[in-house]
C-alpha cells in the first residue's frame, strides 16, 4: 500500500475547520472534516481509516485539545498518526495560542500575521515574539518527540485580525501549506477536492 501523504493541522475548531477545508480545496486536497473538534473527538485508529478512504492528496487532519493540559485526546491522536506505518507526513502547521499551560514546541519557521516568513514565534494574533524557533500552543506538546519534516508556526488559523479570513483568501494558511508542498518536493496531482466524512 502507498503511503497516504498528510499535513497535520493543531487545531480544530469551527473557523479553523473552515480555512482548512478551503485550504485544501485550493490544492486539490481533501480534509477530513470529521477531525474537526474543540477537543478532537475522533481517535487516531478512526483517523487513520478515514486517510485511508480518501481519493485525494495531500490530507489534511486537524487536531485539538481544547487547553487541556499535558496530553489530551488530541495530541494522543496526532501521534497515532505520526507514527502509523502507511502515513507519511508531509509536514505541521501548528498554530499559536495564548495558553498559560507552558505548552511549546521547537518550530522550523513561522509566518507572521503580514505573511513574513521568521525565525522568531509568533503569537495566537500572528505577531512575532521575541525567541527563536519556538511558539506556545495548545496541541503541540508531542510535536519534538515525533521528528517532523517540515513545522511552520502561525498565528490562530482564519482570524488574526481578519488577516486569515477566508473573505481575504485566508493568506497565512495558504503560505504556510504552500510552504510544506514545497519543502516536501510534493508534486501531486492537482483534482477537483471535496471534504470527506
Amino acid at each position: 500500500m502507498t503511503k497516504r501523504q498528510v499535513i497535520l493541522v493543531t487545531d480544530g475548531d469551527e473557523i479553523a475547520a473552515k480555512t482548512i477545508m478551503y485550504a485544501a480545496q485550493q490544492v486539490g486536497g481533501r480534509c477530513i472534516s470529521r477531525s474537526q473538534g474543540n477537543p478532537s473527538l475522533l481517535s487516531g485508529p478512526q483517523l487513520v481509516h478515514l486517510i485511508a478512504q480518501t481519493p485525494y492528496e495531500p490530507v489534511f487532519v486537524m487536531f485539538d485539545d481544547c487547553g487541556l493540559r499535558g496530553e489530551g485526546a488530541g495530541e494522543r491522536a496526532l501521534k497515532y498518526v505520526a507514527k502509523h506505518p502507511d502515513i507519511e507526513v508531509l509536514g505541521v502547521i501548528a498554530v499559536a495560542s495564548n495558553t498559560r499551560q507552558a505548552e511549546w514546541t521547537r518550530v522550523h519557521v513561522c509566518i507572521d500575521r503580514f505573511g513574513e516568513l521568521t525565525e522568531f514565534g509568533v503569537d495566537k494574533s500572528g505577531q512575532k515574539e521575541f525567541e527563536v524557533g519556538k511558539i506556545n500552543g495548545d496541541t503541540v506538546y508531542c510535536l519534538d518527540e515525533l521528528h517532523l519534516p517540515l513545522i511552520v508556526g502561525i498565528g490562530d488559523i482564519g482570524k488574526m485580525s481578519g488577516k486569515d479570513s477566508i473573505e481575504n483568501g485566508s493568506p497565512i494558511t495558504m503560505k504556510a501549506v504552500e510552504l510544506i508542498l514545497e519543502r516536501s518536493g510534493y508534486n501531486g496531482k492537482r483534482e477537483e477536492a471535496e471534504d470527506i466524512g
